[in-house]
């Protein structure tokens, strides 16, 4: 998806596949069905103007009996316009969740996907801030807003079919004397209600142009705001520890005076438009019927005909007025699109930097062999500067190697080993026949049951409940032994301390052959890392092991050490 294409042409290569996806027999018949329903809809309307017309024929005529066959019709009219309106809602709110659901389901893919999510946080290539926003509130809108907008573009596009022929078949043909000649207009309602909308239409959009850019930048203000007290609640426990409360107050107060900022000037651009629109619904009122009461006034309709005329004059001014009077909404959709847009493109980004031959990448080659193999490593940032260089060393099955040195460049190594940091050169050769098993500071525990989050990412099928009972027993987790089925958000409930041996739960269940410790256990006490190591190598002893660690006593229950000097 290159920048230089236009929006819609973005937008289309983006969702536009929905159409032709697995589902798309079941995707193309509720689209068909919403474009009949919405015809049937402009059908009704133009039977209401006909009932209109005929209603005020046999009132002018004083028919008891004409206004008795409209009161049937009406009832009619309104049988089918519910029916109509019922179904009509009914296909379009399948069709938008089926294309938000599509779409959600195809960035969160591209999102959650090798490493992706990490790594693009580190691409500065376009905005892409708050992809949970965009993810789950502007697809929403993007999805939604479209189907709605494009059903209401089709209706604008019918109305203006039908209701133009109705307007010129009560138009009639007016003479105008120029004095060498006399000009016949057709239709003359016509033009006036087209040059009328058009002309409005063009002031409006040109009094609502600023809001497109205001609703954009409200829309990153408010996201950054809610991440910002997001992050807040998810840290409350470490904020009040260290009496933090105030400076997140001044954050908040901050991040909310952007909202504040750009709320100001968007009132100014809503305040265009409302004062605009309050002018033209006052005249959109009175110039419908004083335009055709010459004719009314002449003799030359009826007084059925006359309503009929301003009636049809109305909806063909409402069909060339629409995106005058969506304008806010529009704006709304084209940020939300654009936001969307921004993130994909981010990971599109991604995905060609990463696959780009280029002599600044490490490469990740996996030999059928039991070893690992550091050559000629270099470790450097995205704009190049390197903080490692020249790393060499091998790591058979059952050696336990203590990473010595800066903490922060030892991070990077696991990340490179990992695959989420490419940024470098040289070459790591990965054992082929054991994963990875990668233990960060704080363990991933999401909302769940206690036993499906210490299975995590596996099935609670796989591991016994005996093995994990015995597994919380001799990491010190007795006290976790009758909630195992209980509901909760562990990461708030349990302390950094619990977390840390829930982390070595997992491990101890999963049994690996190749396991990196990164500061795993650093907000155990000395004695407790030190019995935690012990326990490692009672359990698994043939792992291989690679750690991270502050305390220098579990150098002891290792056998080689790379010491990483920038």
């Amino acid at each position: 998806m290159q920048a230089k294409n236009g929006f819609f042409i973005n937008f289309i290569r983006l969702a536009g596949p929905f159409w032709n996806s697995e589902n798309k027999g079941l995707i193309r018949n509720r689209t068909l069905a919403l474009f009949f329903l919405t015809a049937l809809q402009i059908g009704i309307a133009v039977v209401i103007t006909q009932w209109s017309a005929d209603l005020f024929n046999a009132l002018e005529q004083h028919s008891m009996s004409g206004l008795f066959r409209q009161i049937g019709l009406l009832i009619l009219i309104f049988t089918a316009s519910m029916g109509i309106t019922y179904l009509h809602l009914i296909v379009k709110r399948h069709l938008q969740i089926s294309w938000r659901a599509w779409l959600t389901e195809r960035v969160i893919g591209q999102w959650m996907n090798k490493g992706h999510q990490y790594q693009v946080l580190h691409i500065q290539t376009v905005d892409h801030d708050n992809p949970d926003g965009r993810i789950a509130e502007d697809i929403r809108i993007s999805t939604e807003i479209a189907i709605e907008y494009s059903h209401a573009i089709f209706y604008s596009a019918l109305l203006f079919i039908s209701f133009s022929q109705i307007l010129w078949a009560h138009s009639g043909v007016i003479n105008i004397d120029l004095g060498l000649f006399t000009l016949p207009i057709h239709g003359y309602l016509v033009w006036i209600a087209i040059i009328y909308s058009v002309s409005a239409s063009m002031f409006g959009w040109w009094a609502g142009k600023p809001l497109t850019t205001t609703t954009n930048i409200m829309q990153s203000a408010e996201a950054n705001f809610r991440f910002g007290l997001v992050k807040a609640r998810e840290n409350s426990q470490a904020i009040a520890l260290i009496h933090g409360e105030l400076n997140e107050q001044r954050r908040f107060q901050h991040l909310f005076f952007s909202i504040t900022e750009i709320y100001n000037r968007q009132s100014h651009a809503f305040a265009n438009i409302l004062l605009f629109n309050s002018g033209y619904s006052v005249l959109s009122m009175a110039f419908p019927i004083l335009a055709a009461a010459p004719r009314f006034i002449l003799g030359s309709i009826t007084l059925g005909a006359l309503m009929q005329s301003v009636q049809a004059f109305q909806q063909l001014s409402t069909a060339i007025s629409w995106p005058v009077n969506n304008m806010a909404g529009i704006a709304q959709w084209r940020a939300s699109v654009e936001r969307v847009l921004a993130l994909v493109k981010a990971l599109d980004d991604l995905e060609q930097e990463i696959a780009r031959p280029d002599p600044q990448r490490i490469l990740l080659e996996k030999p059928d062999q039991s070893i690992m193999r550091l050559k000629n490593l270099c470790l450097s940032k995205l704009d190049g500067e390197v903080i490692l260089c020249n790393v060499n060393a091998e790591i058979n099955l059952g050696d336990r190697v203590l990473i010595t040195g800066d903490a922060f460049t030892g991070a990077r190594l696991f990340k490179a080993i990992a695959g989420l940091w490419p940024w470098g050169s040289g070459c790591i050769e990965l054992p082929d026949s054991e994963p990875m098993y990668f233990m960060p500071p704080r363990p991933y525990l999401p909302d769940g049951t206690l036993h499906a989050t210490i299975c995590y990412p596996w099935p609670c099928e796989t591991f016994s409940l005996a093995s994990i009972q015995e597994a919380l027993r001799i990491t010190g987790l007795t006290q976790l032994l009758d909630q195992l089925e209980q509901f909760d958000n562990w990461e708030s409930t349990l302390n950094p301390e619990q977390q840390q041996r829930l982390g070595l739960v997992r491990l101890l269940l999963y049994k690996p052959k190749w396991i990196l410790l990164q500061e795993a256990f650093d907000s155990l006490s000395a004695e407790d890392e030190i019995a935690m190591f012990r326990l490692i190598c009672q359990q698994l002893p043939d792992a291989s092991l690679l750690t991270i660690s502050h305390e220098a006593q579990v150098a002891v229950f290792h056998n080689k050490t790379i010491a990483l000097e920038p």
